[in-house]
């Protein structure tokens, strides 16, 4: 039997080209349920005020399997920068209205986080700890605990909580995810000064093998087609959150708060790049603000800022697998 080699050649060629055609798909996230209400604009005491608002937050599991909710409180009596951590607890994720904890945490200025400066709690579980990194409004700080519920700071050889800063201000909104080895930590920061048509505020990643010692950083979104909507200079590159499906990675970015909540998202190959200046790996958006995405079991919820800004809600979420063209 004779074989032709060529049209064996074109046959490989062509099976080659579907298998990477097949590879070429995005995992976009749609909200797969109605809302419900998880807290409410909590009593803070002396330090409550008609102001106030709930904004960035964490939700963790602890150790004894209950749900805690850490979020920064804005715009209260505290001094200072007016923020604190408030919780509140639940005994499932899907519970209404959770339990009120108190008040968490306050700055602690004799550790170097400036006064009334805290912001955005995110923790992520290594080795049997709970490793919660925060905003000390100029830094990136480490708490630890053995339980989920109760943080104690992680204070370095300097005397310290910081981790690391920079290399724009405000270093704030840190979000850690595990990929293989490594710990990817998110986080934003912005310019004070910019000139037309700059990058003025961005999400940036630094990498770690023990959450204590990180790499530099690299610019992993900014500017593009949204940064024309951020309304103070500062705040169309917020609250990066990152979900990792396969070898695909979805990068929610927060570009408005309160009642024009929005929220848009990123496809990438690379958890090193979402696009630097342009939109080309942008995929959609959500009404939402600051969300978390939690995954129990084969399912996905995502936690977001209510619109008036008074409380937390939440949802079901999907990512639905879409086929895009090369």
């Amino acid at each position: 039997m004779k074989i032709n080699y060529s049209i064996l050649l074109i046959s490989l060629l062509i099976l080659l080209s579907c298998n990477r055609n097949s590879d070429k798909y995005i995992y976009k996230p749609v909200i797969a349920s109605g809302w419900w209400e998880i807290t409410g604009n909590p009593d803070l005491g002396e330090y409550s005020s008609e102001k106030q608002e709930p904004v960035d937050f964490g939700v963790w599991q602890a150790a004894d399997g209950t749900w805690q909710i850490w979020s920064c409180i804005r715009k209260t009596k505290c001094g200072g920068n007016t923020r604190l951590f408030y919780g509140w607890e639940a005994k499932n994720l899907t519970d209404t209205m959770w339990k009120p904890q108190g008040i968490m945490m306050e700055a602690d200025t004799t550790l170097g986080e400036v006064f009334g400066g805290l912001q955005a709690p995110h923790v992520i579980k290594k080795d049997d700890w709970f490793y919660m990194l925060y905003g000390g409004w100029a830094q990136i700080c480490l708490a630890k605990s053995k339980d989920g519920k109760n943080f104690d700071r992680v204070i370095n050889e300097k005397g310290t909580t910081a981790l690391f800063s920079g290399p724009f201000i405000n270093t704030r909104d840190a979000m850690t995810i595990q990929i293989k080895n490594k710990y990817y930590c998110y986080y934003t920061g912005h310019l004070m000064e910019f000139k037309p048509g700059e990058i003025r505020a961005a999400i940036f990643c630094r990498t770690s093998e023990n959450l204590m010692d990180w790499d530099e950083p690299v610019m992993v979104s900014g500017g593009g087609k949204f940064a024309e909507m951020d309304s103070w200079g500062g705040g169309d590159a917020e609250c990066p959150f990152v979900v990792q499906i396969e070898n695909k990675y979805i990068l929610f970015r927060n570009i408005e708060y309160g009642r024009n909540n929005l929220n848009v998202q990123y496809n990438s190959d690379n958890p090193y790049y979402f696009g630097v200046n342009n939109d080309s790996l942008y995929m959609g958006q959500l009404k939402v603000a600051a969300p978390e995405i939690v995954k129990l079991g084969d399912e996905y919820f995502i936690f977001s800022l209510k619109e008036s800004l008074d409380g937390i809600k939440a949802a079901k979420l999907k990512f639905e697998k879409i086929k895009t063209e090369l």
